[in-house]
């Protein structure tokens, strides 16, 4: 199976890009660039700049929210298939949270001002997404209604 076949499957299990197809998901094929990190670094900190967007490949990333990202009390812990960093691709809010890197870890980056551009050329990518983060956010709103 070829490299863009592979990260074509990838993209398909991401949430944000739920609504995208095949041919739409194969337009940011291109833009995903392998990234990696060593046990024990950060991938980012809470208030950071927000520049890009992650799908774990492989490794393990702990998320905190502690205002000192020296003290990692994990809220989540993410492995590969998952993915972090969904906010920086839709807002110009620093980052809210800290990634902790808890084991060595591979991922694929994607850059915001890349996508955008991309969006910019296919404005329906854009909307699938939108309809993407809409149904996460009525998911949400229904499990706090149950509660």
């Amino acid at each position: 199976m070829s490299l863009h076949v592979e990260r074509v499957l990838l993209l398909t299990k991401v949430p944000l890009f739920s609504y995208l197809r095949t041919d739409q998901l194969s337009r940011l094929v291109p833009l995903l660039e392998p990234v990696a990190w060593p046990k024990g670094e950060r991938v980012f900190d809470k208030g950071d700049l927000g520049l890009e967007f992650y799908i774990i490949t492989a490794g393990r990333i702990g998320i905190s929210v502690d205002p000192d990202p020296s003290r990692p009390v994990f809220i989540n812990e993410l492995k590969a298939g998952d993915c972090l960093g969904e906010m920086a691709l839709i807002d110009n809010e620093p980052r809210s949270a800290t990634a902790h890197v808890l084991e060595d870890t591979q991922a694929l980056a994607l850059d915001k001002e890349k996508l955008h551009g991309v969006l910019m050329t296919y404005p329906e990518l854009g909307i699938g997404m939108m309809r993407a983060l809409s149904q996460r956010l009525r998911a949400i709103n229904s499990s706090a209604i149950k509660k």
